[in-house]
């Protein structure tokens, strides 16, 4: 492939959209509208569960077969391809078997897939738990933009004068600025506007420590010079509005998707230790569950020159 990554995550050749089948009439819409500002080919992939090929024999003994499942996927996909077809967009279905994070990775590689799309239905007190059966491998396996569609996101609805809004909430570590730049672009792409924002510590927490809150914070400093160094990348960026917040992580970037009616909602993915992966209790989960948007999520490498005993600056971590 040519171009930098860069190039690549913002204009995909190849869109990769895994799907449960339960999940099209929500994922989509979507899917054919990013092909659509993209040109990008839609490569739609069901993964068969092992389980899902057993079935019973007119005596009820078990046997395992797949060709019923496979025929039923390829029904369920056929009217989706037809329908991205008759839009000028080159879609085809793909039916697989076995782990659906490995096959979802394996279809990566082979089709040279630029974004993936996924969706989730999750919802309540188990979302943590549904999200991070497949999302949560495949957002730390895979170092490409995921978009992941959840239960209450939609397309935008908005009249021909309003503004679109791309939320990029960041940590502000070094890691993360490939997904401030993408977040820069994709705005600029569709003529929206950037919000960068960053969440500190409940403010009681902070004066109680006598730390500086607000725009008195390190952090604020340090956003506004975020904003610059994209700008100067080169990105071709519309004009930048910084926030600071304080308070839960998942709740202030909730909170403020709502209030600015974002289209997008742009995270970094940092890695965690085995407990943090097990629970599944960070915010990246909250947020995947009850965005009312997409939301993109980038890989962030370890390895941060960021000094850790900055106590202000490590407020979350997704």
């Amino acid at each position: 492939m040519t171009g930098t990554s860069e190039d690549r995550w913002t204009h995909p050749s190849v869109i990769l959209v895994a799907t449960d089948l339960l999940d099209l009439d929500h994922l989509m819409p979507i899917a054919l509208l990013q092909s659509l500002e993209t040109n990008a080919r839609l490569v739609l992939l069901y993964v068969i569960p092992v389980a899902a090929g057993f079935t019973a024999d007119p005596v009820g003994m078990p046997h395992y077969d797949t060709s019923a499942a496979v025929e039923f996927a390829a029904k369920s996909l056929r009217p989706w391809c037809s329908l991205a077809r008759d839009k000028g967009i080159d879609c085809n279905a793909l039916v697989r078997e076995g782990d659906a994070a490995r096959q979802i990775a394996a279809a990566v590689r082979q089709f040279h897939a630029d974004r993936i799309l996924l969706g989730t239905r999750s919802r309540g007190k188990l979302s943590k738990l549904l999200l991070g059966s497949v999302a949560e491998q495949v957002l730390r396996s895979v170092h490409l933009p995921v978009f992941t569609v959840g239960p209450e996101a939609h397309l935008p609805v908005s009249g021909k004068d309003d503004e679109k809004v791309v939320l990029h909430a960041t940590t502000l570590r070094e890691t993360s600025r490939p997904s401030a730049v993408l977040a820069c672009q994709i705005a600029a792409m569709q003529k929206a506007r950037l919000v960068l924002l960053h969440v500190l510590p409940p403010l009681d927490e902070m004066e109680r420590r006598n730390l500086p809150t607000g725009l008195d914070s390190a952090a604020h400093h340090e956003i506004r010079n975020l904003a610059s160094a994209i700008r100067g990348n080169d990105t071709g960026c519309v004009p930048i509005e910084v926030r600071i917040a304080h308070g839960n992580p998942s709740i202030e970037i909730l909170a403020a998707s709502s209030e600015l009616r974002a289209s997008l909602i742009i995270l970094g993915v940092t890695e965690h230790s085995t407990l943090q992966n097990l629970t599944r209790d960070n915010t990246i989960y909250r947020v995947l569950a009850h965005a009312r948007c997409p939301v993109l999520t980038l890989r962030e490498f370890a390895g941060s020159a960021r000094n850790e005993a900055d106590v202000e600056q490590a407020a979350f971590q997704f």
